[in-house]
């Protein structure tokens, strides 16, 4: 093929393209903003590679993400016991989640969320040029974003990440439109997103910042003498705000890089409630034991039951193996003694000892979890299933728990 023909299906690639160009400390920034479901984004980021020379790639992607694109197969080695003893259960589910959602759009559309980022990324090692990972952790972003909302809000948000799931209708055009014109996060929370100033802040405009901030970094690291020419890859929701960013964003960009990827301080309320109830039964506890030794047994079996049973009863709904069960019901009245890993988590450690999650349960982790059945007949999504309804049945027997124990009591 021609110069002459390359230059013109690269042109015709382009057309209408959103594209913009900005100059900042003698760089170059090409920045292209795609859509993660369309093919024309990807013919998109092939023409701009064909018909211009880059110093390096920048897209929008995290460590996790882009490791997870080059290898796809990385999930089939995640170790469960550990995801389960650092607490990182919610996040995976929370990736698996968004994962069924993407998998909607790629078969019902054809193409694999995301193409145009792998296209870059192919780009970018055919050339043999440094690829900049630019994005924020996912797991971050969805962190700032729980706590950015309230209490009743984090329900809505669960219940339309549930319904994601389980839909089972085609995605329609207003949706795609969305996508096309936003961003991936943005439109698995789009209904909550639009709503919400706080969450549109942690899911978009952060990341706008954040991006312009890791783009000046890497260019800081890297430009000498010569100028340098970047493509930047990223969805067409940052266009906008990204260059906005990246013309006016003063300050040392890895402080600013730094500030942003922090995660956010854990709410210390729900804690000292908890330490409070605990406290509170314990002492009707000793004090029913100050008044007859029956009344304080009576209180200690009745603390027993109640915690150590709704636990159990969450294993049960589980269908968690027997072991478990028991595991449940024993780590759950012992759990103010025993700080560290949740009932749930020594319940879902127990869980996948006894039925060791096999190579086919991941393979087809994806699929499963699209469908009710999935999260009990997949081993790995049933110890995950296990975790959490445990940790909420334990939760459910300790209030319970110390309203009976004080209705008996006075």
């Amino acid at each position: 093929m021609s110069a002459t023909e390359t230059d013109a299906l690269s042109a015709s690639a382009l057309h209408g393209q959103p594209i913009e160009r900005v100059q900042r400390d003698g760089v170059e920034y090409v920045v292209l903003g795609t859509a993660h479901v369309s093919r024309s984004s990807v013919e998109a980021v092939q023409a701009l590679l064909a018909s211009e020379s880059f110093d390096a790639i920048a897209v929008e992607l995290c460590d996790s993400r882009a490791q997870g694109m080059r290898d796809p197969e990385t999930f089939k080695q995640m170790d469960l016991f550990r995801v389960i003893r650092q607490g990182k259960a919610g996040m995976v589910a929370a990736s698996l989640v968004l994962s069924t959602f993407q998998k909607r759009l790629a078969d019902q559309y054809g193409i694999q969320p995301g193409a145009e980022m792998k296209a870059a990324m192919d780009g970018a090692e055919e050339r043999k040029l440094p690829l900049w990972l630019i994005d924020r952790e996912v797991g971050t972003t969805l962190k700032r974003a729980w706590h950015s909302v309230g209490f009743w809000q984090r329900f809505g948000l669960l219940g339309g990440l549930l319904a994601s799931v389980f839909e089972r209708e085609t995605i329609d055009e207003k949706e795609i439109e969305k996508l096309k014109q936003g961003d991936m996060l943005e439109s698995a929370f789009s209904e909550f997103a639009s709503e919400s100033a706080p969450l549109y802040r942690s899911l978009i405009a952060e990341r706008d910042a954040y991006m312009s901030a890791r783009l000046r970094e890497e260019a800081g690291r890297s430009v000498t003498a010569n100028p340098c020419k970047v493509l930047v890859v990223i969805g067409a929701g940052h266009l906008k705000g990204m260059c906005e960013h990246l013309r006016l964003q003063q300050g040392d960009p890895a402080t600013t890089a730094a500030e942003l990827a922090q995660s956010p301080p854990k709410a210390r309320w729900p804690k000292w409630l908890a330490i409070g109830l605990v406290l509170l039964v314990f002492a009707a506890i000793g004090w029913a034991f100050h008044r007859n030794t029956a009344l304080g047994a009576q209180a200690l079996r009745d603390w027993v039951l109640f915690t150590g049973g709704f636990a159990a009863l969450g294993a049960l709904i589980a269908r968690a193996h027997p072991l478990s069960i028991v595991s449940a019901f024993i780590a759950a009245p012992i759990k103010p003694f025993r700080p560290g890993i949740p009932a749930g988590g020594i319940s879902a450690m127990v869980e996948a000892w006894v039925r060791r999650p096999r190579v086919a349960d991941f393979e087809t982790l994806r699929d499963d979890i699209v469908h009710w059945s999935g999260w009990w007949t997949n081993r790995v999504a049933r110890t995950l299933l296990n975790f959490f309804l445990v940790c909420l049945g334990t939760m459910v027997g300790e209030y319970a728990a110390g309203i009976h124990i004080l209705k008996s009591l006075f």
